[in-house]
């Protein structure tokens, strides 16, 4: 942290620039080591665990996430941006999103709890369901991360996470050590929220004040709703054909059978976070070039393009050749079947950027309004064609439909919507041509 500052007043920033620049710094630092740490944990709890046993844990916290998508209900943007706006006193908002976001906690719990009991065969499977369900209602407390966002000081609920991510893997290795049950495991994922909440508490009343002066108030909450509800389409469909295929295996194929996918999943989560950083550090050079010139903006937009997708290619390519030693060596002989999985699934990383870049550039012109159509589409894909082929060709039609759903939302729906053609000019010629570009990466931050 002395070294990012001693960094920041050497470039001579700004106050503000300098804030966000650390705000920044956390923010990548906290996701890097959740990846990492969820990848490690992954690895040590599945080789202990087994396929079946694996899978059936992959599928019980993918069910419940679908849930968890409507409980949060897109306020989490929303509370953001009023909270940073400073129209209302943020004890207000932050008192009121709190208990919107603990009654549709409480609604959504009792429906994962009830649908699992009509739709799974065992009772068990449900069993593990309402214990993980149980993260649902602690969740609620990011209330507080979304405050610290809204006023850049991403450090404090970041060192909250890492401790909680450290505090994870000791209790689970433990676990391990004590050979405990698939429940018991269950259990301590759940307690993974009850210690993160624990920290963003610990945060908030050091940092800021006391949470008993949260107030709700009705004529807030009715805004709240209203302004989040586009984006709670929006996100659940984005986290229903990102989530929904782990569901989908489970209840047509088996719960092995997500196993081996979850694995493979697991690889493509590091993989995404690039095209995904990428997007987010060159936004504000994007921003700044249309400040400047139409042109400038067209010509960087199509340089970010080209370079995000075809690093991500030949980051694919190359986990696809690699798969069985990776898999071999991390996960285990027993998850050898997820090597073809990966070896398909990897290139999703791909799809990801080809869609990721364009939502930047359309985020920057202003133009998301209609970003739900192409999360819809993409929704629709997903779930139809996973219905239609993985009956007949397993989890590798898993596989397929995860990357051709995100071409469908990324980019052919750039086509169908008429303000989002010029995109799919520009994403067409990245796929064509873009490979030219990956020798003039400098040239993305330079003026013209």
């Amino acid at each position: 942290m002395a070294l990012l500052t001693r960094l920041t007043r050497f470039l001579n920033l700004s106050s503000t620039k300098e804030a966000i620049v650390q705000n920044l710094f956390w923010a990548v630092l906290g996701k890097i080591v959740s990846l990492l740490s969820g990848l490690l944990v992954g690895i040590i709890v599945a080789r202990y665990l087994g396929p079946e046993q694996y899978g059936l844990m992959d599928y019980v916290i993918s069910y419940v996430f679908l849930f968890q998508s409507f409980a949060i209900f897109g306020l989490d943007g929303i509370e953001i941006r009023e909270e940073a706006r400073g129209h209302e006193p943020f004890p207000v908002i932050i008192g009121t999103a709190f208990t919107l976001k603990v009654v549709l906690a409480m609604i959504f719990m009792a429906a994962v709890i009830i649908t699992s009991w009509f739709m799974e065969a065992d009772g068990y499977t449900t069993l593990l369901v309402a214990v993980y369900s149980l993260s649902i209602v602690f969740n609620t407390l990011g209330v507080i991360r979304n405050y610290f966002t809204a006023i850049v000081q991403n450090e404090y609920v970041v060192k909250a996470e890492i401790a909680r991510t450290l505090i994870g893997i000791v209790i689970k290795v433990a676990l391990l050590l004590c050979h405990a049950s698939l429940t018991i495991f269950m259990v301590a994922y759940m307690f993974d929220f009850v210690l993160v909440a624990s920290g963003y508490v610990m945060a908030y009343r050091s940092k800021v004040g006391r949470i008993r002066d949260w107030r709700f108030d009705a004529d807030v909450a009715r805004y709240l709703l209203r302004e989040s509800f586009p984006l709670l389409l929006t996100n659940v469909a984005v986290i229903v054909y990102q989530r929904i295929d782990h569901v989908m295996i489970g209840q047509m194929i088996d719960k092995v059978a997500v196993g081996y996918y979850s694995v493979a999943s697991r690889f493509v989560e590091v993989l995404i976070y690039i095209p995904m950083m990428l997007a987010q550090t060159i936004t504000p050079v994007l921003v700044s070039a249309r400040e400047r010139s139409e042109q400038e903006y067209i010509h960087k937009g199509q340089q970010f393009m080209n370079l995000s997708l075809w690093s991500s290619f030949l980051v694919a390519g190359l986990t696809s050749l690699l798969s069985y030693w990776v898999v071999r060596y991390t996960f285990g002989t027993e998850y050898l079947p997820a090597v073809a999985v990966l070896q398909v699934l990897s290139f999703k990383a791909a799809s990801v950027a080809l869609s990721n870049t364009a939502g930047a550039m359309l985020v920057t012109e202003g133009l998301q309004r209609w970003a739900i159509l192409r999360d819809g589409l993409g929704c629709i894909v997903c779930v139809v064609l996973n219905y239609l082929l993985l009956p007949r060709y397993g989890i590798m039609a898993a596989a397929f439909v995860a990357i051709a759903s995100n071409v469908a939302a990324g980019y052919l729906a750039d086509a169908l919507i008429p303000a989002y053609r010029h995109l799919f000019v520009r994403q067409t010629k990245a796929l064509l041509l873009g490979w030219r570009d990956m020798a003039h990466v400098l040239d993305l931050f330079k003026r013209n």
